[in-house]
């Protein structure tokens, strides 16, 4: 059976047309499918029981269920989220006073095999549709209601796999999110991650999107970038430059520049003098990230006083520059320990 949620509203009504029904009632449909995002045809209970019992028959939903969920310490919870093919992937629910933020995956594994990241060591099963990535959304929404009774406030493309390489899937997921017809949030809430594909890049900016981009840059220097992250070879610092200018120049917005600061490789003064050098080349605010160990790697988190001489040197060259400090990581859901564990 095809999933329902695959058509457009203008499919829907030509559903409706072969039933005999009146092709408004396809607003009804789409407001089941998606505002409410129902779990099943039952609970359409506005739409004639004839409609109810050809949807049944004829398409399915494929929901995103929860398969198993970790609690940290410091209220992260961490989701591992069911796939209809039986595929998990992992989102997380992340807390503060003053957000609660959605980290939500676009791929099932990942190909980029960065040497940072657990879930680099996977491979890459396949891309998650939209309404897969829709579904992390709203399963997360719920659970920031049931557990902190707040609601969802952001929603950031930084779980499972390489958002630009699924394109259009989370194109048109961010597009649910922000339509009036999905969950109605602000594009300024939404970011999406990437490791830095250029071409893609300047696509986003050609399509007009209307979310944040982060950059996961983690060195200025291309012996080092390339060291962790073999996307490197084939978009070097300079491809990757000239796409970020692209971007913001044709969108007029700054970009995130993230940065995990390694102990004694990425984090020396040097280091922060070419990472001051990129971002006033690029219109954009770097995010210092600590490392987060998955077990096996070559690299150790940044010691705070390297860290701090580190940050004196950006904020001598007038960078706009933030920390961020790791959240669940006893449960392995912070940045980078992603890996269905």
């Amino acid at each position: 059976m095809k999933n329902i949620r695959s058509y457009n509203i203008e499919d829907i009504k030509k559903i409706l047309e072969g039933l005999g029904e009146k092709p408004n009632k396809s607003k009804l449909i789409y407001y089941w499918l998606w505002k409410k995002n129902v779990s099943s045809f039952d609970e359409m209970i506005n739409l004639p029981e004839n409609i109810i019992e050809h949807l049944k028959a004829n398409y399915t939903l494929n929901k995103v269920i929860i398969h198993s969920q970790q609690k940290s310490s410091d209220g992260t919870i961490k989701y591992a989220l069911k796939l209809y093919d039986g595929n998990i992937v992992e989102g997380v629910l992340i807390p503060t006073e003053t957000r609660m933020t959605a980290c939500i995956s676009s791929q099932v594994g990942c190909s980029l095999s960065c040497k940072f990241c657990a879930t680099g060591k996977m491979e890459r099963v396949r891309n998650l549709d939209y309404w897969e990535i829709y579904d992390q959304v709203c399963i997360i929404k719920e659970q920031a209601l049931l557990h902190y009774n707040k609601d969802l406030t952001n929603i950031v493309y930084m779980g499972m796999g390489e958002p630009l390489l699924n394109y259009d899937n989370v194109l048109k997921s961010t597009q649910m999110c922000i339509s009036n017809d999905g969950l109605g949030l602000s594009h300024n809430r939404i970011t999406v991650s990437t490791a830095g594909i250029a071409k893609m890049i300047k696509k986003l900016a050609d399509d007009d999107v209307k979310f944040n981009l982060a950059v996961s840059l983690h060195a200025a220097n291309d012996e080092k970038r390339s060291r962790m992250m073999p996307i490197n070879e084939s978009n070097s610092l300079q491809v990757l430059e000239e796409a970020l200018l692209y971007f913001c120049n044709k969108t007029e917005e700054k970009v995130m520049l993230e940065y995990i600061v390694f102990d004694n490789f990425n984090d020396n003064p040097k280091d922060a003098e070419e990472l001051s050098s990129f971002s006033q080349r690029v219109p954009s605010k770097i995010n210092l990230i600590e490392y987060n160990s998955i077990g096996d790697s070559e690299f150790i988190n940044s010691r705070e006083e390297r860290l701090q001489i580190f940050k004196d040197i950006l904020y001598k060259n007038k960078c706009t520059v933030m920390t961020r400090r790791s959240r669940g990581k006893d449960i392995d859901a912070a940045c980078g320990q992603l890996a269905n564990k």
